[in-house]
């Protein structure tokens, strides 16, 4: 199934029909009955689209309920599936319980729960998997206003610009977005320094070491997204093996961008003079 292909195979609406927010017992349920997870493509886009309804909801913290009723996850989507899993857990979750799992995904939890250190809190029916959650403690505060972790000096000597090549050169290498007000601080500056040259840039942005926590990249990615279509002549990234680069290729698939990552500095700016001979081709 070619990308296209699969871009048309999924339905939102039928996506959003299948999430569903109980406010009072504070539980996201999920409904993966007969749907098939084929490809990467297939799971991004269910997983932006249930982040962006948690997002919807004011709330960080739900319960999860999931019907994995004839779910099925091929071996081309699995990995997705796991971190993307994870991750939303990691973010959102205050605990997690499966029902009616098929054999065969049962068997593919099972494994993965072995392999990655997580209760895979399978049950038979869902008024079982309720039961579970009855009895799970909430962690529920009142909104959450986050402290600052970073002050301004952290992020003037990640920034630089290079009128010559029209580079804006960003340092998040070893850099560690705990949650969104980390994101918000740090694009909130770089978009201040743009404002100031008046003028749209090539982004360079290193990524080695960089870290973005499950609570930090839905603010990460419509940040980023929103800077690149607001001021960047085009982007190129670099991190050798990261998992935030794997991330970021990931979420590529179905959030309307290029990753663009290479593994090094000098291959990243070569990318760049790849689209400045594109833009000059086009003029």
């Amino acid at each position: 199934m070619t990308r296209s292909d699969t871009t048309q195979a999924i339905d939102m609406a039928e996506i959003d029909r299948r999430i569903a927010f109980h406010d009072t017992e504070q539980i996201m349920e999920v409904d993966f009955s007969d749907f098939r997870f084929d490809t990467s493509y297939t799971v991004n886009a269910v997983y932006d689209r249930l982040e962006a309804r948690i997002e919807e909801t004011g709330e960080d913290l739900w319960f999860f309920l999931v019907n994995l009723n004839g779910t099925r996850i091929d071996p081309e989507a699995w990995t997705a599936y796991s971190r993307r899993g994870r991750a939303l857990n990691l973010a959102h979750s205050m605990g997690s319980v499966r029902f009616d799992a098929s054999d065969e995904t049962r068997e593919q939890i099972l494994r993965a729960a072995n392999t990655e250190a997580f209760d895979p809190n399978l049950f038979s029916d869902r008024d079982a998997a309720i039961a579970r959650l009855a009895g799970l403690p909430g962690k529920r505060r009142k909104r959450v206003v986050h402290d600052p972790n970073y002050t301004l000096s952290d992020f003037v000597r990640r920034l630089s610009f290079d009128d010559t090549t029209v580079i804006m050169d960003v340092d998040f290498s070893h850099f560690t977005f705990h949650h969104s007000r980390d994101v918000d601080d740090f694009y909130d500056y770089i978009e201040e320094r743009i404002k100031e040259t008046d003028r749209k840039w090539f982004f360079l942005v290193n990524l080695n070491g960089c870290r973005i926590l499950p609570a930090a990249w839905v603010r990460y990615a419509h940040r980023g997204k929103r800077l690149n279509e607001a001021a960047s002549l085009g982007t190129a990234r670099f991190a050798a093996g990261s998992e935030t680069a794997e991330d970021i290729r990931l979420r590529a698939e179905t959030q309307g961008f290029r990753p663009n990552i290479r593994n090094t500095r000098d291959e990243a700016l070569e990318l760049i003079e790849e689209m400045r001979a594109e833009i000059l081709g086009r003029c």
